[in-house]
Order: structure tokens, then C-alpha cells, then sequence
């Protein structure tokens, strides 16, 4: 879940390159108390060794709610007891956590949990930061498999800039840059997978960065669609993207690095049968599901993120009908 999704609407700031401890703490009290992990698990029959029930984490906006209820699920369809503390606050409340066995399981974002970890790290292709990641865990934490979802920045264009441009990929938003303004949030500027990465990764100088602070919302969408701005910094599980039939460029040089979607957790009572469990999630979970699932909690069908998520767990038969 990424630096960029912390944005969306002050949803998200457990993302990408750390946000500052106050910010996290604030954030945190968003989950309906003033210390979301000072109360006892919602399934209190937890057992400090291994095998004991799970208690499932998520960060402080939707789709890490939805994640943790399919995981939840997923257990529990297992035989393996699991309940879940959602809005838990940002990545450095939420790590912590994990850490201290408040919580045993968390979904996260491969590339953004690797800079967390290490704020030097270089890779940014998903094979790399797969390699990586499990390396630069501290003792007592690793990470399952990761899915084939993702969600992470894009530079999204209208279809009528894409074929008035003949645009496919960033390379070839580089060749008319300068004619190109992008919406996006204000740190887009300073970022390094923002102006800077398009400049050192493309070329690619826009005529203008138009700031909007909704992290790729309903805002930066009429922008889009109206052509005040051109090219918009939306997030790759955002509904808008194939409900409005826009088009994510190409990324071939990486600017915006892996974010796959897996279970970050405390080895202390991860037995087998979790692991397999979990495991099967993320080897089904695709960015679709991911879209659909956030079109279901936060579109105008509003279930939540429990209801979404066993409905998605039976569609793909881990929980039977």
C-alpha cells in the first residue's frame, strides 16, 4: 500500500516513504478509540504459543479492511481461529504492532514494506523486492507469499489523449511531456517516484503539475475527464480506472515500484496450516478482485468490508457455498 495511497483523503498514511510519527499517531486514533491496540483482540481466547488464535490487522482505509476479512476468512475456513482489529492507523503503528504481537497478521505492499524496512533499498521490479524483503525483516517477522495484485501509482490518461498521442507507455508520454499537465497530489512534486523520477526515469518534464489533494478521487477525475489536466496519478485498484475506460500507461522502467498485495506477520504463532491458508489467498487474489472489492465497500452498493470479502472468498471456493 504505498506512499501515494496514505494520501487519499488522509486515509492512508501508513504509505510508501514514512510519514512522520505525529501524522501516524493521529491517524491511528481514527479507529475509533484514542489507542486502537490498548483494547483486548475481539477474540479473546488468544494463546501466547504457537497455534493460538490470530488476530488479523489492517491499516485505516478500505481495501486493508477488506484484505484483513478475506484473511480472516480464509483462516478461519482453514479451522484456524482468526478475528480482526481493523483501522489500525499507519505503517509505523501497524508494524509496530505486528511486532509486539498485538496483532499477528497484517496485509501490506511489497515494494513500500521494503523501504520501510530499508529506506536505501534500490530494487523495484516485484521478482527483486520478493528476493529482497525477507532478508530485511527484523527477527521475528516474515512475509508469505505475495499475490499478483497490486495496487500502487499510475499515470492514467483518457482514451482520447492515449490515441491522440499514440500513448501505451510513459516512454511515449516522454515524447510530448511538455505539451502535458498532470493532476496530482502536491508531494508528487518532490517525490522520487513523482517529478523527479518521470524527469530522471523519462525525460519527462510536464508543462505543469496541477496539485489536488484527494489522492486521485472524484477531484482529480473531472479534472481528467474535462482535459484541465491531461495525464493523473490514480492508483491501479481505483474503479474509476475501467469504469471511466481510462488508460494506465505502461511503466517499462519501473518509476513506480511493485506493490504486491501479502500477509506481513509474527512468527511466534504462525503454524503451517495459516500459512497454507494465507498462502491460497494470494495465490488467487488479482488486481481485478482488488478493484471489484473497493467498487463493492466504498461504490454505491457501500457492503462492508466483511460482507465483500465473503462473498469474493466463496466465489473463489476457499469458503464453500
Amino acid at each position: 500500500m504505498n506512499e501515494s495511497r496514505q494520501r487519499a483523503l488522509g486515509r492512508r498514511a501508513f504509505g510508501g516513504l514514512a510519514a512522520g510519527v505525529g501524522l501516524a499517531l493521529a491517524l491511528s486514533a481514527c479507529g475509533g478509540s484514542s489507542n486502537p491496540l490498548s483494547s483486548a483482540p475481539a477474540s479473546s481466547g488468544a494463546a501466547s504459543g504457537s497455534g493460538g488464535a490470530l488476530v488479523i490487522g489492517s491499516a485505516d482505509f478500505p481495501e486493508s479492511q477488506i484484505m484483513a476479512e478475506v484473511y480472516a476468512g480464509a483462516l478461519n475456513a482453514a479451522g484456524v481461529t482468526a478475528s480482526t482489529k481493523p483501522n489500525i492507523g499507519s505503517r509505523e503503528v501497524y508494524f509496530k504492532a505486528v511486532q509486539d504481537g498485538s496483532v499477528d497478521v497484517v496485509p501490506d505492499y511489497s515494494g513500500n514494506l521494503l523501504l520501510h524496512v530499508n529506506k536505501d533499498a534500490t530494487e523495484v521490479s516485484a521478482e527483486d523486492i520478493a528476493k529482497a524483503l525477507p532478508t530485511k525483516l527484523p527477527q521475528g517477522l516474515a512475509v508469505l507469499d505475495a499475490s499478483k495484485a497490486e495496487d500502487k501509482d499510475a499515470m492514467v490518461v483518457t482514451k482520447a489523449t492515449a490515441e491522440k498521442y499514440q500513448l501505451k507507455s510513459i516512454e511515449d508520454m516522454a515524447k510530448v511531456c511538455g505539451d502535458l499537465t498532470i493532476g496530482a497530489p502536491a508531494t508528487f512534486a518532490e517525490r522520487a517516484y513523482g517529478l523527479p523520477g518521470l524527469a530522471k526515469n523519462y525525460n519527462c518534464v510536464p508543462k505543469k503539475l496541477e496539485p489536488f489533494s484527494d489522492g486521485g478521487g472524484a477531484v482529480t477525475l473531472k479534472a481528467l475527464l474535462s482535459d484541465q489536466v491531461q495525464v493523473a496519478d490514480i492508483y491501479t485498484t481505483t474503479p474509476s480506472i475501467p469504469d471511466n475506460d481510462l488508460v494506465v500507461l505502461e511503466d517499462p522502467k519501473n518509476n513506480f515500484i511493485a506493490q504486491q498485495v501479502l500477509p506481513l506477520y509474527n512468527s511466534a504463532k504462525m503454524t503451517d496450516k495459516a500459512k497454507e491458508a494465507l498462502n491460497a489467498v494470494s495465490k488467487v487474489l488479482t488486481t481485478e478482485d482488488l478493484i471489484n472489492l473497493n467498487r463493492a465497500v466504498s461504490g454505491s452498493q457501500k457492503q462492508n468490508p466483511k460482507d465483500a470479502a465473503d462473498a469474493w472468498l466463496k466465489e473463489k471456493g476457499i469458503v464453500k457455498q
